[in-house]
């Protein structure tokens, strides 16, 4: 659907003659201009209606591929979360941060696929990539757009660490504090508020040591 009605027979003929694309030979399904397989990422993610949906007469064919493919970027970058199939583990750290929820458990990264089992001359993946030049370069764009939101989110998450482990220090300390001048305000100084002050000296020593160890083993 496009603009509330969906392309006519002339806009979008069959590529095949029958139900379906069953037995139709990969040489055939390459040569059918009419395809959705191809592109197919951009189509979905773009505008139509700023191209004039599949009357393919109302501009060239590369004005028509730079303006969906400009608007699949713009409406995946406005895209609150998105993930990729080759990166589970960040996907699923991606979609946590982003909506403060949690998966019992991680993520199957699984490398192999169907189409992977299927073989094909170099020849022929060339032809491929080249019929899905836009759907290419959605993805190398998606794929640097995704690694620079991780990489991001990592940098936040340690931020937020290192706030939160001083804050914890800083309350600490407060509270030896205030022990301190509890100590002072019943009359136990001299000698026992001198052993305090050491005391607290040497939990600070501690809290300094932990807190640098815990820095070199994330570096």
């Amino acid at each position: 659907m496009c603009d509330g009605r969906p392309p006519t027979q002339d806009e979008l003929p069959a590529c095949y003659s029958g139900e379906d694309w069953t037995d139709v030979p990969l040489t055939d399904f390459m040569n059918c201009p009419s395809n959705l397989a191809n592109n197919r990422q951009v189509r979905m993610l773009a505008d139509l209606s700023l191209v004039g949906c599949y009357n393919m007469s109302s501009m060239s064919e590369l004005e028509r591929g730079r303006v969906l493919l400009a608007s699949a970027k713009a409406n995946l970058r406005n895209m609150a979360f998105f993930g990729l199939t080759e990166f589970q583990r960040k996907t699923q750290y991606l979609f946590e941060r982003t909506f403060e929820l949690h998966f019992i458990r991680a993520f199957t990264q699984i490398n192999s696929t169907r189409a992977a089992s299927v073989g094909i001359s170099e020849k022929v993946r060339w032809r491929i990539e080249g019929l899905n030049a836009l759907d290419m370069e959605l993805y190398e764009y998606a794929k640097e757009l995704f690694l620079r939101r991780y990489q991001y989110n990592r940098q936040r998450q340690h931020q937020e660490e290192r706030l939160r482990r001083r804050q914890e220090r800083q309350k600490r300390q407060r509270l030896h504090r205030n022990y301190l001048a509890e100590l002072l305000r019943l009359g136990g100084g001299g000698a026992e508020e001198e052993e305090e002050e050491e005391d607290v000296k040497v939990i600070e020593e501690v809290v300094t040591t932990e807190d640098y160890s815990s820095q070199v083993v994330r570096w």
